[in-house]
């Protein structure tokens, strides 16, 4: 039986475990051969906590997985009923986008998100994306306590060009978006 591509809607928050039991489960009941591959497409984003620099990995599609499984018959339109129990029967699975009949995903479409996975995988995204004209603090570097006002932004290499006022003059600083935060305007008081 020909395997295509499907989208799994999940319970959010659930699909790793969703995506960790159908690969088990699959081995065990014996449809290997008719489960393909589960992708859960993610990305690491960069935080700072406490001036602590942390990689974490989100999900792209929260409550979805693709997965590549024989979910018809050879003629395409009867369904797979042993797929098909088996993948309603996994614990956190709501059902496949789009109901009843599932629709297949092109293949295309699939690779497309792979290379733009593969791409987010090289380099971890800033979290907090900064704008021209904004105010921050710099947590790290020589130039460390020091605000300044944020003249350029490099989203692809997540640095940023701050002027900070130093001996009487505006000075361009270039740092990593780790290395600042923003600044909190202070309150108006009445």
């Amino acid at each position: 039986m020909r395997q295509g591509w499907y989208v799994l809607q999940t319970l959010t928050g659930q699909e790793q475990k969703v995506q960790r039991l159908i690969e088990a489960r699959a081995r065990e009941e014996g449809l290997a051969d008719q489960i393909g591959e589960v992708l859960m497409p993610t990305e690491r984003v960069m935080t700072v906590r406490n001036n602590k620099k942390k990689t974490v990995v989100k999900k792209l599609f929260p409550g979805y997985l693709f997965i590549q499984a024989a979910v018809y018959e050879a003629d395409g339109k009867k369904r797979n009923e042993p797929v098909w129990s088996f993948l309603k029967r996994i614990q956190g699975v709501i059902g496949f986008l789009g109901g009843e009949p599932p629709r297949e995903m092109p293949s295309s479409e699939v690779e497309t998100i792979r290379g733009q996975v593969s791409e987010l995988q090289d380099r971890p995204k800033p979290k907090v994306v900064f704008e021209p004209g904004e105010m921050v603090k710099i947590n790290d570097g020589p130039f460390m306590s020091s605000t300044g006002v944020v003249q350029s932004v490099d989203p692809d290499r997540g640095r940023l060009t701050v002027m900070v006022s130093i001996f009487g003059g505006e000075t361009p600083v270039d740092l990593e978006y780790w290395q600042v935060e923003r600044e909190e305007a202070p309150s108006q008081e009445s």
